[in-house]
């Protein structure tokens, strides 16, 4: 029985990925059984819960085979699926599909597997389980819907409104009557560039956007069946806008596809689609020619309220008074500039929130306090508006002395965050349509006293699975808020993609999303934004990187605006991302999509190895980026580098990371079913990589130096990214850690927010937990604590606020290191794909107690553990089909009796740990006296 195989000890945790995908035959064959103590026969399994198709519970846009996903139920102890069945209906119909009782215990991404189902239909599934005694469940009972393809449109065109305005603000509208018989079902289903608001009579019927390109648009569909009246008047109005390509997005083609689809209780079906009959203005409530907020992103957002087209999604209208005209045709779909539509799959939540303080600055102006960082469109209420008064409401993440949003190009991150409003006469609202990150908004000159009632803000992000939030408390009050901020700050990342900033860019960075994803499937279970942003990477190699010497390579930011652009070190993080993916979820379908590209940056990175010269056997100069990018962008902002010799042709980050790409393909071809010699190659690479950063790159004491020049030099700078990278990517020998983790932690946070998780990672590697906890939680060092104490409430895109800089104060990308509290303080992380089983390590040192729950692809796992004088007292809740592998540090003289419902079984003792094996349910561990090796 070797750690490795286990892969207990931390300092294994990077090396285990050798046999990750054996870890589940490990179990079986080293452990004795899985799960370890089977009960007597107990109760039959309760109905599945939490069904899923596609990673969502009810969706209406199903594209290609779906792919069901649940929950078994089970209050006996130890309990797993030995089978399920699976039925699909069509809604109201006939049955299509019966898997039969499948022998499996696989509870994610189960393909369908009957015949090809009808495009935009409704159908039901049921799921029955079984556990291990051959007993059944009732059925659980979900719901999907098809999408439809680019031929199923049914002659709905795209129209636009002709005009070359680069902030385009158009309104679109038709009135249409359904016939008398009941309204059973309806569906709209729209795409527009880049952001549209659906009306139904007036009400807001859905909000969707795409910010993509052509052939990449994605369509959403929308259960309108309530807003639609049987033989009543319908308008059907959107809003569209358009603006130009800039960061996160390219232009694309202006314009709006809509089809709504009514079906009735006598069978008749009715079909409206945008096309020559529609008639569009401009919204001239937006006024036109609006400035950009900065270089590349949004515009400012000018609404003027006496040119509101009042009443336009109103049945009645008389179009002819509000400048309508006959919409633009530019044919039915696909057409050449917008030749595919992809169904969307993520959501914005929409959640209004009140301020928490309203202030009076010095001037007397009012400025209300959202007490933290939010993604929000601001609302204010008017009671008496004056018609031409401008209201300059401003956003901002500080205050000035005199207590106003403090403007400063530092403060603002260089972009002007104000929403300049024309009133009309009387009472009135102000609705702001874009979002900005913020958490003050001054009201100044509004001519009328302004009260907490009358300010509010839309917080948008993402929506994530009910259920699947993760927990986290401690004995370190600081740790705490740490973690919290963290945890906002990845879900308030992710809008329509993961995005650098909510505020300045609002661009889908490869190295920002890959770090923030990391959190949110951590911290809430979230699937679907990373599998968009992973599909939507790989779209931009199609696209951008397939001539020979730029295969493996990855857009920086895409979708974008400026086109072909990368940075290598965000090409080689991909690989890791999409390894991450799959060990949280299982999914082989996605890691099979993306193997060709993984491949493809394994090849890009072998091709930058030269067989002879200075710097032989070592990745150098690796292609890619350009400025201050160029080879490789090692930590950013600049100062987030601390130094690091940028002059190195041979970079010790890059050669990590490179070993790491070697190793993961081998991996993954492994999960594949690849070639042995696919498999072998790829290992032996990264072996011979290794062996040659340690031979070239290590200095006397056993750190590593920042790289070698082109001439050979080795570089007199040892930077902390060099050997955090080292250790943290498998390369340092272990019985270097030790030493090495002494080196790097003395050092204190001398990594930026984009790469202080590898930091993390290589103490935890290193078995120095207490110095994880020290860099999260000190205030007097840069880090998370720091920008607390500091008055931030939403993680950085530095450490620090610099003179002269317009660095994010709502970055993302710091949020990765929940991970960390996760796997590291709290002890617990996936051990094998799809959370077959899991590992329990809480800390041997640092906190006092922690608990916490964290989300897996087959449940919550559960733990709350104490430390005391003789050991840890731990209480530990594992879901249904789930083993535990737990780890206990051991007391001289002490040992383990386990207890509970679920049974543990006691497997040895491994680096002064007491190990078990434990099923589902609950079961709890405390240390009582007698020898480590035979516990009670």
């Amino acid at each position: 029985m070797t750690r490795r195989t286990l892969g207990f000890r931390p300092a294994a945790r990077r090396r285990r990925t050798a046999v990750l995908l054996a870890a589940t035959t490990a179990v079986a064959v080293v452990l004795s059984g899985a799960p370890p103590a089977l009960a007597a026969r107990g109760h039959a399994p309760g109905a599945p819960a939490a069904l899923t198709v596609g990673d969502r519970s009810r969706p209406l846009n199903v594209e290609g085979v779906p792919r069901f996903g649940w929950l078994p139920r089970d209050a006996d102890p130890g309990e797993t699926q030995s089978a399920y069945r699976i039925t699909v209906t069509a809604t109201g119909g006939d049955r299509v599909w019966d898997s039969g009782k499948v022998s499996s215990d696989q509870q994610a991404y189960v393909p369908y597997a009957g015949p090809a189902l009808r495009a935009g239909t409704a159908y039901e599934w049921t799921v029955r389980t079984w556990d291990r005694t051959d007993r059944q469940s009732p059925p659980a009972t979900g719901a999907f819907e098809t999408g439809i393809d680019d031929t199923q449109w049914e002659g709905a065109s795209w129209i636009r409104r002709a005009t070359t305005e680069a902030d385009d603000y158009t309104l679109a509208r038709t009135e249409v009557r359904p016939n008398a018989s009941r309204v059973v079902r309806a569906r709209a289903y729209t795409a527009a560039d880049h952001t549209y608001e659906l009306y139904l009579n007036g009400t807001r019927a859905d909000r969707g956007t795409s910010f993509s390109y052509p052939g990449e648009d994605y369509y959403q569909a929308a259960d309108v069946t309530t807003l639609v009246k049987a033989g009543a008047p319908l308008v059907i109005g959107v809003r569209y806008h358009w603006y130009g390509s800039g960061q996160g997005r390219p232009a694309g083609a202006r314009g709006l596809l809509m089809k709504l689809v009514v079906e009735h209780a006598d069978g008749t079906r009715e079909v409206y689609g945008t096309d020559g009959s529609w008639r569009v203005a401009r919204d001239t409530q937006f006024v036109a020619n609006a400035e950009r907020r900065n270089g590349e992103g949004d515009r400012i957002e000018r609404q003027d309220a006496r040119a509101e087209v009042a009443g336009w999604m109103r049945p009645g209208y008389d179009d002819s008074a509000g400048g309508f005209t006959a919409a633009e045709v530019l044919g039915a779909h696909p057409t050449a500039s917008s030749p595919h539509l992809i169904g969307q799959e993520t959501r914005l939540v929409e959640t209004r929130v009140e301020p928490v303080a309203l202030r009076t600055a010095a001037d007397g102006t009012v400025v209300a306090d959202f007490g933290v960082v939010i993604p929000a469109r601001p609302l204010v209420r008017f009671d008496a508006g004056v018609a031409g008064r401008t209201v300059d409401l401003r956003a901002g993440y500080t205050l000035t002395d005199t207590g106003r949003v403090d403007t400063s190009t530092l403060q603002s991150q260089g972009t002007t965050m104000s929403f300049p409003y024309l009133q009309k006469d009387g009472p009135q609202e102000f609705h702001a349509f874009s979002h900005l990150g913020f958490r003050y908004l001054e009201i100044p000159a509004a001519g009328e006293s302004i009260s907490a009632r009358d300010v509010s803000a839309v917080v948008v992000h993402t929506d994530v699975p009910a259920g699947r939030e993760a927990s986290f408390t401690s004995s370190n009050a600081t740790l705490d808020a740490v973690w919290t901020m963290m945890k906002r700050s990845a879900i308030y990342s992710v809008q329509e993609a993961f995005v650098d900033t909510p505020t300045r860019e609002k661009g889908q960075f490869l190295g920002d999303a890959a770090n923030i994803s990391y959190a949110t499937m951590a911290a809430f279970g979230e699937r679907d934004a990373t599998q968009q942003a992973i599909r939507e990477f790989l779209r931009s190699a199609a696209r951008y990187w397939t001539a020979e010497g730029d295969r493996g390579r990855y857009n920086a930011v895409y979708p974008n605006g400026d086109g072909k652009r990368d940075i290598p070190d965000y090409s080689l993080m991909f690989v890791d991302w999409v390894w991450r993916y799959f060990t949280e979820t299982g999914d082989r379908e996605l890691l099979a999509e993306a193997y060709p590209a993984i491949r493809d940056t394994a090849e890009y990175v072998l091709r930058h190895i030269p067989a002879t010269g200075p710097t032989a056997g070592l990745v150098t100069d690796l292609s890619g980026g350009s400025g201050a990018y160029r080879y490789g962008i090692i930590d950013w902002p600049e100062p987030g580098r601390f130094g690091y010799d940028m002059a190195t042709a041979a970079r010790t980050t890059i050669n990590a990371q490179s070993v790491d790409v070697l190793r993961t393909t081998a991996r993954m071809a492994e999960a594949l079913g690849r070639p042995a010699t696919e498999v072998t190659t790829y290992d032996g690479r990264a072996a011979d990589l290794t062996d040659a950063v340690n031979a070239t790159l290590r200095a006397a004491d056993g750190s590593y130096v920042d790289g070698l020049s082109a001439t050979g030099e080795r570089s007199a700078h040892a930077g902390q990214h060099a050997t955090s990278y080292a250790i943290a990517h498998g390369l340092a020998p272990r019985a270097d850690l030790p030493a090495l983790a002494d080196h790097v932690a003395a050092m204190g946070m001398k990594q930026g927010p984009m790469t202080a998780h590898w930091l993390l990672r290589a103490l935890a590697d290193a078995d120095r937990p207490e110095a994880v906890l020290r860099l999260l939680t000190n205030p007097d060092d840069l880090g998370w604590a720091n920008i607390l104490a500091q008055g931030g409430t939403f993680t950085w895109e530095a450490w620090t606020l610099d003179p002269g800089s317009n660095f994010s104060q709502s970055h993302g990308w710091g949020a990765q290191a929940a991970v960390d509290v996760q796997e590291t303080l709290l002890g617990v992380r996936t051990a094998s794909p799809g959370a077959t089983v899991v590992d329990v390590v809480p800390p041997a040192t640092g906190l006092d107690r922690a608990s916490g729950a964290v989300p897996t692809q087959r449940g919550p796992v559960r733990l709350d553990w104490r430390r005391t004088g003789a050991g840890l007292r731990v209480d530990l809740d594992v879901p249904v089909n789930v083993t535990a592998r737990v780890a206990l540090p051991v007391v001289p003289g002490k040992s383990y009796r386990a207890a509970g419902p679920s049974k543990a079984t006691f497997v040895g003792i491994q680096d002064g740990r007491a190990v078990f094996q434990v099923g589902s349910g609950r079961s709890s561990f405390h240390p009582v006296a007698g020898p480590a090796a035979q516990p009670r």
